[in-house]
Order: structure tokens, then C-alpha cells, then sequence
């Protein structure tokens, strides 16, 4: 078939190279087998009931052949009564039974959507944490929007409807066969057609569908990042490239929904060409069969109906293998996570001391570019660490390699002379802790959302305490961070549904209450990279002296944009270019007349 060529496109070309992977072919396959046996008893009712809808609409072409048959022989008694109660009666069955497919359909993709949900969210949480960063949020959030989306309808009526149809036209086949055998010979005209138009569909469908579902991904990647980085590009004067791109990656998107929409445009006419050719081929032969006495008058009727019949199970098919094709793509999207091996770490791996020790770290997010270089760093237990430098110079990267976060490519760090890299990720997080100038508020109330950073064992209802105790917890946590007054004012206290729906909590509030779970996590070493970001410098500064004697005792590691951090911390560590170019306290680096000191001067005016 002559057509128009694809976009000249690549499919890898929207997203990096760090993107989450494509669930290949088999892990697809494996996926839906295992989603299927949870639900074989479903389906197989399912198909049980479908089968009695069939055979109950097969009753009325049958009855009719029959009474077109005694016309034709000049039958004195046509019965007509009991030919119309008996097609009533099938009416009537077929009417319940249709009402169970239908039913039982939504209850079994609703099931298998939920399943899907579920097993998406569990595997990406407990991926490692550098994997999701690398990713970017454009990537991670079409995922879980778009093709969830996509994939809803599959599962609600895709999966149903195509096994309902496959049923549907096998029965309608072996009726027709058994009605009249050399009609079956006249359906068989159409399939050369069908078969032609769909296999040159589906040669092509798949790979198109696939790219436009990246081509999707790079469009939300662009708009998330530039929108989360406003602010930098205005400084940056980045607006006019950053709209040529968005421009660039909509317009490769487009280009593969005008393609796969024309695929379709090709497709639909080939079906309804089909059905025509059914139907006209039935006919046709159908008549020369009973002008040669091979089949009577009441069998061509029937044949006849049962052939018009398998418009819809055959229309139903394809269509809804059509939207499959879609779904199947984003299904590979969401189960390509498991082909990310999670970090299980070593579980014979556990700190011995609460030393932090950095021994000539590199680390770049890029293949051949490092960010960090040569980096080496000491951090007592109970110390007071400020990382300070300008913008770029790898702060915040060594605070993720600190956390735990990243791996670095060469060297080790270690915490109590294990190494992070190599410890179970959970393990780690009961010692170490990031705190960012990221928060998110859950939905829910105040009181689940501090209750989260509580290991399963602290819970009330595991630790044996009562919920008065746990709750006179969650409030010395709040007043810790300066939020206790606020929280006292809600409706509800800790009852008070806060996050989307509830009640709109301010970015500062946000941020106290993510410092808050940080209390009740009782981690001895914390990464705090901008955590109070979002209060006035004033409100900051009260509430750092508020945390820092909570945190007494504890080793910080703070990535300070506020001098007034690095002043009170016990050691500094001055950033730049990928390396540590001072280390000492804040009078030793004042004295020392060096980069520390130029950005003091510069702080103070």
C-alpha cells in the first residue's frame, strides 16, 4: 500500500540517555501472564458468561431460518406463538447475560488497573534513589499521567472487549459451520483482505506508537524542567532556546500523532471492506449454493444473519487490538522499571561508628564528565560540616554522595567504615538522612504525614505505645521547627486533612513540617541542602538555633547558601570547581585571607 513515510525521527532522540528504560518484549510478556494469573478465576467467568450471551443471540437467526424453512415448504402450521415466546425467552437471557459481561468486564479491569497502579508505585520507590534523580520528573510524570491514562481504557474495556470478541466470533464461526458447512467457504473470501490491511497496520503500528509516546515524554520533560527552572533561565536570558525547543519537541510529537492517525485512516476502510465482502460473499454463494440443493432456503437465512452478526465481534476485535497497541506501549513504559535490577546492597554491610570518610570521590552525572574530582573528606561524629562555593561547583552533589544518594564512579565513601554505596539502601536511610528544599505534602492529615517518618517499629500501634504519648511526639517534633503554633490554630489540630483538598499549606509550612519528620526519623547524620530555603532569612536563622539544639550530638552536613550557617558550624569546607580548595573553621578561613574570606566580605556588604 502506498502511504506517507513516518517522521524522520529517531524515538530516542526527545529523551537523555539517563531516561527510565522501555520494558523489553519479555518482561511484557511475563508481566501480563502474572497479572492474568491473579486474575484466571475472573476471566474465566468471564468468558463463561460471554459464551451464554452468544449462544443466546444465536437463537433468533437460528428460529428465523427455521420458520423462513417451513414457509418455503408450504408448512400449514407455522407455530408462530411458540417461535416468538421461544425467541423472547433467548431475548431475555441474552439481556442478563449481556448485563454480566459488561459487569463483570469493568470489575476485572478495574481490578487489574489497581494492580498495575500498585506494582508501578512499589517498584519505582524502591528503586535506588540516583536512578529516579537522573531520570528527571518529565520522564517519571508522563509515566504515571499519560500512560496510565492510556492504559486505563485498555484496562477497563481493552482487555475485556478483545477477549468478549475473540469468543463472540469463534461462536458465531462454529455456528455458522454447523448451520450450513459451505458457507463457511464464503467467509473465507474476506480474509486475504484482512489479513493484508492488518498486517501492513501492524508492521508499522507498534514502532509509531512507541515513538509517539516519547515523543509525549519529551514534550512533558521540556515544560517540567523549564518550568522548575524558571528562575535560572531568566538569569540566564535561556527563554528564546528553551521555547525553540519546546517548539521542536511538539512539533516531533504531532508528527507521529498525524502519522499514526493516518495508519488508522487506512485501517478503518479496510474493515468496513471487509464486513461488505462478508456479508456479499454469503450471499452471493449462498445462493448459488441453494439453486444447486446444497443448502436450503431456512440455512442460507440463518447463515446470512450469523454472517451480519460478525461485523460486531470482528469489528471489536480489531478495533480494541488497535488500542492495545497503544496501551501496549505504555504498559512496556510503566513494567520497563523492572528492568532496573534494584539496589539490594549487602546485607552483611552495617556501620560501625558514625564516622563520615570520603577517600578521593569522583563523580559526574555524564559519561567522561566529573563533577566532583579528587575530592577527600573527614567528618567527625557530632560535627557541624558547612559546604559553601558558588553556584555549580558541586555542593550539593557531594551532599548527595554523603547521603548515600549517588555512587561515586571512583573512590569510596563510607559511613562507620562501611561503605554507603555497598549498604542496603534502607540501612542507610536508618542512619543518614537528605533533607532538600523539595517538600511534599500528602495527602491526608497533619498527623499521617509526620507518622511517615516513623520506622514501622515506632508506630503506635507496634510499639505498644498509647496515642496520646505518640501524639505528644508529633507535637514536641512540630514545636522543635518553630510549627507548633500554627498547627495548634487548624480546625482539626493533627486531624486537620491538609495536601491537595485539604487544607493549602504555604511552601514554608511545607518545609516545616519535611524538618519536623527529620526530628521524628532520629537519623544521627543529616545532609541538609537548602532546608529552610523557603523562610525569610530571619524565620531561618531563628529556626536553625531551634534545630540545632534538637540536633545536638548529631553529625550535619549542611550545604550552606547562608553564610550564617557556615559561621556556626564547627568545620567549613569551601567548594570550587569540582574540588575542596579550603578547609577549617570560620575564624581560620576569615584569617586565611582566601575564597572563604572573599565571600564573607562579600555576605556582609
Amino acid at each position: 500500500m502506498i502511504g506517507v513515510a513516518p517522521p524522520a525521527y529517531d524515538p530516542a532522540a526527545p529523551t537523555t540517555a539517563n531516561t527510565l528504560p522501555v520494558g523489553a518484549p519479555a518482561t511484557v510478556r511475563a508481566y501480563v501472564t502474572e497479572l492474568f494469573q491473579r486474575h484466571r478465576r475472573a476471566f474465566l467467568v468471564l468468558i463463561g458468561v460471554n459464551t451464554a450471551a452468544v449462544l443466546a443471540s444465536m437463537a433468533g437467526p437460528w428460529l428465523l431460518g427455521d420458520l423462513v424453512e417451513r414457509v418455503s415448504e408450504g408448512a400449514k402450521e407455522l407455530h408462530l406463538g411458540l417461535t416468538v415466546s421461544l425467541f423472547v425467552v433467548a431475548l431475555l437471557i441474552q439481556a442478563v447475560f449481556v448485563r454480566e459481561v459488561r459487569l463483570r468486564g469493568a470489575i476485572l479491569g478495574e481490578r487489574m488497573l489497581a494492580d498495575l497502579r500498585e506494582d508501578f508505585l512499589v517498584r519505582s520507590v524502591g528503586l535506588p534513589p540516583g536512578v529516579l534523580e537522573r531520570a528527571g520528573t518529565g520522564d517519571l510524570l508522563s509515566r504515571i499521567t499519560t500512560d496510565i491514562d492510556r492504559l486505563a481504557n485498555a484496562m477497563r474495556e481493552a482487555v475485556p472487549q478483545l477477549a468478549i470478541g475473540i469468543v463472540w466470533a469463534a461462536l458465531l464461526l462454529g455456528g455458522l459451520v454447523i448451520t450450513a458447512p459451505p458457507l463457511g467457504a464464503a467467509v473465507l473470501v474476506a480474509v486475504p483482505l484482512l489479513v493484508a490491511g492488518c498486517r501492513w497496520y501492524f508492521k508499522r503500528a507498534p514502532a509509531a506508537y512507541r515513538s509517539e509516546s516519547a515523543g509525549y515524554a519529551a514534550v512533558a520533560a521540556v515544560l517540567a524542567e523549564t518550568v522548575d527552572a524558571g528562575r535560572t533561565v531568566e538569569a540566564h536570558r535561556l527563554a528564546e532556546r528553551r521555547i525553540d525547543l519546546s517548539k521542536q519537541r511538539v512539533k516531533e510529537w504531532t508528527a507521529w500523532e498525524n502519522y499514526t492517525l493516518w495508519l488508522r485512516s487506512v485501517l478503518f476502510p479496510v474493515i468496513s471492506a471487509t464486513h461488505v465482502t462478508v456479508l456479499g460473499s454469503v450471499l452471493m454463494l449462498g445462493g448459488v449454493f441453494v439453486l444447486e440443493g446444497w443448502i436450503d432456503v431456512g440455512e442460507l437465512t440463518t447463515g446470512a444473519l450469523i454472517a451480519q452478526m460478525l461485523v460486531d465481534p470482528v469489528g471489536l476485535i480489531l478495533r480494541w487490538y488497535d488500542e492495545l497497541q497503544v496501551a501496549q506501549v505504555s504498559l512496556a513504559r510503566l513494567v520497563g522499571v523492572r528492568d532496573i535490577e534494584p539496589d539490594a546492597g549487602d546485607d552483611s554491610l552495617a556501620p560501625d561508628g558514625r564516622d563520615v570518610h570520603a577517600d578521593r570521590v569522583h563523580f559526574g552525572y555524564l559519561e567522561g564528565v566529573d563533577v566532583l574530582r579528587k575530592v577527600s573528606l573527614e567528618v567527625a561524629p557530632g560535627t557541624r560540616l558547612a559546604l559553601v562555593g558558588p553556584s555549580g561547583a558541586g555542593k550539593s552533589t557531594l551532599g548527595r554522595l554523603l547521603a548515600g544518594i549517588y555512587a561515586p564512579r571512583e573512590g569510596r565513601i563510607a559511613l562507620g567504615g562501611a561503605e554507603l554505596s555497598r549498604m542496603p539502601a534502607e540501612r542507610v536511610r536508618e542512619h543518614v538522612a537528605l533533607v532538600n528544599q523539595e517538600h511534599h505534602v500528602f495527602v491526608g492529615s497533619l498527623r499521617d504525614n509526620l507518622l511517615l517518618a516513623l520506622p514501622h517499629s515506632r508506630l503506635p500501634s507496634n510499639a505498644g505505645a498509647s496515642e496520646d504519648s505518640a501524639d505528644a511526639e508529633l507535637w514536641a517534633a512540630l514545636a522543635a521547627v518553630d510549627a507548633d503554633d500554627w498547627a495548634r490554630t487548624l480546625d482539626e489540630e493533627l486531624d486537620t486533612e491538609v495536601g491537595s483538598g485539604g487544607f493549602a499549606l504555604t511552601p514554608a509550612q511545607a518545609q516545616q513540617i519535611a524538618l519536623a519528620r527529620l526530628v521524628l526519623a532520629d537519623p544521627h547524620t543529616l545532609v541538609l541542602d537548602e532546608a529552610t530555603s523557603l523562610l525569610d532569612p530571619r524565620a531561618a536563622r531563628h529556626l536553625e538555633r531551634s534545630l540545632a539544639r534538637v540536633l545536638d550530638g548529631r553529625t550535619v552536613v549542611a550545604i550552606a547558601h547562608r553564610l550564617h550557617t557556615a559561621h556556626d558550624a564547627d568545620v567549613i569546607a569551601v567548594v570550587e570547581n569540582g574540588r575542596i580548595s579550603e578547609l577549617g573553621s570560620h575564624d581560620e578561613l576569615v584569617a586565611a585571607q582566601g575564597a572563604y574570606a572573599a565571600l564573607w566580605r562579600s555576605w556582609h556588604g
